[in-house]
C-alpha cells in the first residue's frame, strides 16, 4: 500500500492529521486515552472525536480542549518530560523527532540555541496531545510499513497573532520546517499550516511530489479543521493499492580516510537514524595510494539537509558530493505478518514481499524479527533463517 497525504485544499494541522487517520481506521478510543494521558504533564486536556460535514464533505473532527495549561519550559526540560511518559518507545522516539524539527526551526528563527528555546504554542498541552496522537495513529495503522507521499501544502495568507506578536502567514517557523517541501498560498487569508502539522508531515513523509501520482485509491480519510471557510476545510489522506513505481532520490557521497572502523560503524547507524534510505561503505584507493572508504548515502529530498549536516559533523569532511533528483525503479512492496512455530513456540514474523508486474520476486523475513527469535531460543541466526524457510 502507498499513503498519499494531500494538504493542497486546506493546509495541515495536527488535529486534522489525527482526524483523517481516524477516518482511515485508527482506534479513536485508544487515541483519546493516549492523548489525554500524554498531555497531563503539560496541562489537562479533553479529547473528543465526532463525524461532521465540511461544505458537503463528511470528515472526522478531532477536538482537543485545553482544561489547564502550565508555564512554558525550555527545550531540554520539555524533552525530559516527553521521555518520562509511559507510552510506547517507538511512539515516544518518533514524537521527539517531530518536536526536534520544531525546536530547530524556532531556534533558527529567533537566533537562540536549542537550550535557550522556550516552547509556547507548541509546548502547550493541546499541541503535545496532537503530536503524540498523530504518531500513535501512524503506528496504529502500520503506516511505518507503507510508503508515504506528501503533496504541496496550502499555507493560507494574511497575518496571525502569536506569543511573539503579529506575524505574516506562513509564520517563519513553518517556512523553516517546510524547507524542501512545496507550499502554495491561499486559498484564504488565514493560517492553514501550523508548525505542529508541518513538522509531523515532514517527519512521516518518505517523498514529496508536486502532483498526485498514478494511483488506485482503495480507502480515503478526511480530517476536519476547526475553522469554516467557503471551501471544505479538510485534510485528505488516500490509501492506494497500486502506484506508478518510480522514485526520486538524492545520492550523497564523500571520501573518508581518517576514521576508525568503529567510527565508521557509528556513522553508518547515525545516518540511518537521521532518515537515510540506504548507506553503503566501499573500500577505495585515494591519492598518494592511501587506503580509504567511499561513503554513499541514498536519501529522500526532505531528509537531505540533516543527512549532510550529520556527515559534516561526524566526519569533519571538507567536501560532500550531491547528485540530486536521481530516478530509480522500485518494486512494489507489501508487508505480511505470519505466525511460525519453532521448537514448540509461536512467533510473529513480518515478511517483506516484492512484486513486479503482479509477480512475486522476493519474500524475506525481517531481520529484527529473526534476531528476537534467535536471542529468545539462544540459537544461531543462520539456524533460525533455515527453520523459517
Amino acid at each position: 500500500m502507498t499513503i498519499i497525504i494531500d494538504p493542497q485544499g486546506s493546509g495541515i494541522a495536527g488535529n486534522m492529521l489525527i482526524g483523517a487517520l481516524v477516518d482511515l481506521g485508527a482506534d479513536a478510543d485508544k487515541l483519546k486515552e493516549i492523548m489525554e494521558k500524554s498531555a497531563i504533564e503539560f496541562g489537562k486536556v479533553n479529547v473528543k472525536f465526532e463525524k461532521i460535514t465540511k461544505k458537503g464533505v463528511s470528515s472526522t473532527l478531532c477536538q482537543v480542549e485545553m482544561l489547564e495549561n502550565k508555564d512554558p519550559i525550555n527545550y531540554p526540560e520539555f524533552v525530559e518530560k516527553i521521555q518520562s511518559l509511559n507510552i510506547d518507545d517507538k511512539v515516544k522516539e518518533k514524537s521527539l523527532k517531530v518536536f526536534e524539527r520544531i525546536a530547530k526551526a524556532e531556534s533558527k528563527v529567533h537566533g537562540k540555541t536549542l537550550n535557550d528555546i522556550h516552547f509556547h504554542e507548541v509546548g502547550a498541552s493541546d499541541a503535545v496531545a496532537d503530536v503524540i496522537g498523530a504518531i500513535y495513529a501512524y503506528y496504529d495503522l502500520c503506516l511505518n510499513e507503507q510508503k508515504i507521499i506528501g503533496l504541496p501544502i496550502a499555507v493560507g495568507g494574511g497575518r496571525v497573532e502569536t506569543d511573539h506578536g503579529v506575524l505574516p502567514v506562513p509564520v517563519p517557523a513553518v517556512v523553516e520546517i517546510l524547507k524542501g517541501a512545496k507550499m502554495v498560498g491561499g486559498p484564504v487569508d488565514s493560517e492553514l499550516a501550523t508548525p505542529t502539522g508541518a513538522a509531523i508531515y515532514m517527519e512521516i513523509c518518505d517523498e514529496i511530489k508536486e502532483f498526485i501520482p498514478t494511483i488506485k485509491p482503495c480507502n480515503v480519510g478526511y480530517g476536519a479543521g476547526k475553522k469554516d471557510f467557503n471551501h471544505p476545510n479538510v485534510l485528505r489522506i488516500m490509501e492506494s493499492s497500486d502506484i506508478d513505481e518510480t522514485d526520486s532520490v538524492d545520492v550523497i557521497e564523500t571520501n573518508i580516510d581518517h576514521l576508525t572502523g568503529e567510527e565508521i560503524g557509528y556513522l553508518f547507524e547515525k545516518l540511518l537514524e537521521k532518515g537515510a534510505s540506504d548507506v553503503s561503505i566501499t573500500p577505495i584507493i585515494m591519492k598518494k595510494n592511501r587506503q580509504g572508504s567511499l561513503l554513499t548515502v541514498i536519501s529522500k529530498r526532505q531528509k537531505r539537509e540533516q543527512i549532510i549536516d550529520c556527515i559534516f559533523k561526524e566526519t569533519g569532511s571538507l567536501g560532500i558530493r550531491i547528485s540530486p533528483n536521481l530516478h530509480r525503479g522500485i518494486a512494489k512492496r507489501e508487508f505480511e505478518k505470519n505466525i511460525v512455530n519453532i521448537e514448540g513456540k509461536e512467533y510473529e514474523v513480518t515478511y517483506k514481499i516484492g512484486y513486479v508486474n503482479g509477480e512475486i520476486i522476493s519474500k524475506r523475513p525481517e531481520y529484527e524479527d529473526l534476531k528476537k527469535i534467535a536471542e529468545d531460543l539462544d540459537l544461531p541466526l543462520r539456524k533460525i533463517k533455515e527453520l523459517i524457510k
